[in-house]
């Protein structure tokens, strides 16, 4: 029998579970996966009510893994498969509508599915002519019965604007949003607002960060995967660690208070944010699978809200707009990131 997990309608008659399982931590740079063990666990997701699904075309191997979840299964009706379209840096400004195309039909192999619920589209340098034709080759495949809705991922706001004005119907906008990154509101939101959009949040948890697990504890020297390695910048960005702790002090007092846990406290208050319509909780098995379903159900009280404001006044906001520090030329968070994965997707 499946829990009660909220559910958004993202588009019109397309509902969503609000707590989406996410797909990066079973690609590579995560540890080994086991997949027979990684199907267990979609399974335990769907029987507790977590139908939403999120991959990309540059997760390696994961496309192929929830296809296999897919025909195992027999059919993909109660799901709903969230896809990426991420076209390498070195390819940017040199794409064809065909390109487009083969990337589109490879997501749909590899998925088992005739069409592609959502694909979400990313540009990593607004530099390099070209995101609004490539965002029209892929609306050209939604027209055409490839794609069911068509969505973003990490664009600012001024460069989400232009697909908004060149006519593609984006339904939702994938961006980080979490208590340490708050990038998300003010003219993000406020673009949503105006155009119907909605927001999936994904970082909730920071990779784990969020968690009772670093509550009191020193600043860890050897971070096990890129996760960690990507949330501990965001964390330095907030003033480091001294500062963090004083968060997650505040948290633990707040999940006390209402018999839960930092993370599921954490999740509330993402999914509690304007045009929020998910969260992507990445964990790489179920076993933090009850927690997670506690903070689709937790509702945060005044008083919640009041000591997370003060905790906040003690930190630095993330500067800029959604993902602008991911974008600085040999920045420390450009550095974590592996640009060209579907070159070699397609090779392999």
């Amino acid at each position: 029998m499946t829990t009660v997990v909220p559910r958004h309608t993202l588009a019109p008659g397309y509902p969503i579970s609000r707590l989406v399982k996410g797909g990066w931590q079973l690609a590579g740079g995560h540890g080994a996966v086991v997949p027979e063990a990684a199907l267990a666990d979609m399974q335990a997701y769907v029987e507790a009510g977590v139908t939403t699904f999120d991959c990309a075309d540059i997760y390696t191997g994961v496309e192929a893994l929830i296809g296999d979840f897919v025909r195992r299964r027999g059919h993909a009706r109660d799901l709903q498969i969230h896809t990426k379209y991420v076209p390498d840096l070195a390819a940017l400004g040199t794409l064809t509508a065909l390109d487009v195309r083969h990337a589109v039909e490879r997501s749909l192999t590899r998925l088992g599915v005739a069409t592609l619920d959502l694909v979400q589209f990313h540009w990593w340098d607004y530099e390099r002519p070209g995101a609004v034709d490539a965002a029209r080759w892929l609306d050209d495949l939604r027209r055409a019965g490839l794609i069911r809705h068509l969505g973003a991922t990490n664009f600012n706001t001024m460069q989400l604007r232009a697909l908004l004005d060149a006519g593609i119907p984006i339904v939702a906008h994938q961006v980080q949003y979490s208590l340490l990154d708050r990038r998300p509101a003010g003219a993000m939101s406020e673009l949503c607002a105006a155009h119907g959009l909605s927001l999936l949040g994904y970082g909730a948890l920071a990779g784990g960060f969020l968690s009772e697990r670093y509550l009191g504890v020193a600043a860890p020297t050897d971070l096990a995967n890129r996760s960690l390695v990507k949330y501990r910048l965001i964390i330095d960005e907030g003033g480091g660690w001294d500062r963090f702790q004083a968060l997650l002090t505040t948290l633990d007092r707040i999940a006390r208070r209402h018999d839960a846990t930092i993370g599921a406290v954490s999740i509330a208050w993402t999914l509690e944010q304007p045009h929020v319509a998910g969260v992507i909780v990445g964990a790489r098995d179920a076993s933090h699978l009850p927690a997670t379903l506690a903070g689709a159900r937790l509702m945060l009280r005044d008083v919640d809200r009041h000591e997370l404001r003060a905790a906040w006044a003690a930190q630095t906001p993330v500067p800029g707009d959604v993902y602008d520090l991911e974008r600085v030329p040999g920045g420390r968070h450009a550095a974590i990131m592996k640009y060209d994965l579907n070159a070699k997707a397609a090779a392999g």
